[in-house]
């Protein structure tokens, strides 16, 4: 089936879709380009996926923007990725507002210029209401930062150790409000978790393609959610079919 002239009824739509946006240096860098060219283009891209989450049903999309880690890159890197971030903001709040988009923010912003802040405060602030899709940014983000955050903050209000429970910790989390994501899709090939939604991705389906990240379009978006239309989520149970093995998967 050619899925790019076609839309097929998809019988099963993650709820919650998150994005591991890779490989955008190396698509300017296979152009010629510099390593920002490929962020620029990734940035660009990332409307498409909007359209299409929203044009396929997906209530929550999470995209992993910058990690607690990608401080370390080149200076010249990094403040062009701030740099970016900031024009998403001026150049797409308007039309994101009027589609309906709610923004949220997951991680820190305290290493962000102050002028940035203001503005993915203002960014969350204004879009709260909006329900359409549910877009979290991920930017200056760590999974194993976030989980030290909510044992300390569990610490400062006296939680007991009796009274830990999964169903607590998740309440102290950056995405505590947040389905778990269904699905998650890595591009550019890499068969790693690169510390996105460790606690959270405990039962997520994965799909991981080669496609670089400006180059994963709504046809290559679609196929992966057909491809999980076809899984069965057993989430560590058994099936009526499998009830005769005993696979702990």
């Amino acid at each position: 089936m050619d899925v790019s002239t076609s839309t097929p009824t998809l019988t099963k739509v993650p709820v919650h879709v998150a994005m591991i946006m890779d490989g955008n240096g190396r698509w300017a860098q296979k152009r010629g380009l510099p390593r920002l060219a490929g962020h620029r283009a990734g940035t660009e891209n990332l409307r498409r996926i909007i359209r299409a989450s929203v044009e396929f049903g997906v209530k929550y999309l999470t995209i992993y923007a910058f990690s607690t880690e990608n401080w370390g890159r080149p200076q010249e890197e990094v403040e062009g990725l701030l740099h970016i971030l900031e024009e998403v903001i001026d150049r797409e709040l308007d039309e994101l507002d009027q589609q309906g988009v709610q923004l949220r923010h997951l991680g820190h912003l305290d290493r962000l210029p102050a002028m940035l802040q203001e503005k993915v405060i203002r960014a969350v602030e204004r879009t709260r209401d909006n329900d359409r899709l549910i877009l979290s940014v991920a930017f200056n983000y760590g999974g194993r930062d976030e989980i030290v955050c909510a044992i300390r903050a569990m610490m400062r209000d006296g939680v007991k150790p009796e009274e830990v429970t999964p169903e607590l910790v998740s309440r102290y989390l950056f995405t505590a409000d947040l389905p778990d994501p269904d699905l998650i899709i890595r591009t550019s090939g890499e068969m790693r978790v690169s510390n996105f939604l460790i606690w959270q991705s405990a039962y997520s389906e994965w799909y991981v393609t080669p496609v670089l990240w400006p180059d994963f379009d709504r046809e290559e978006y679609l196929k992966a959610l057909i491809e999980y239309s076809h899984r069965e989520r057993r989430f560590g149970k058994l099936t009526a079919q499998d009830d005769s093995t005993d696979c702990a998967c």
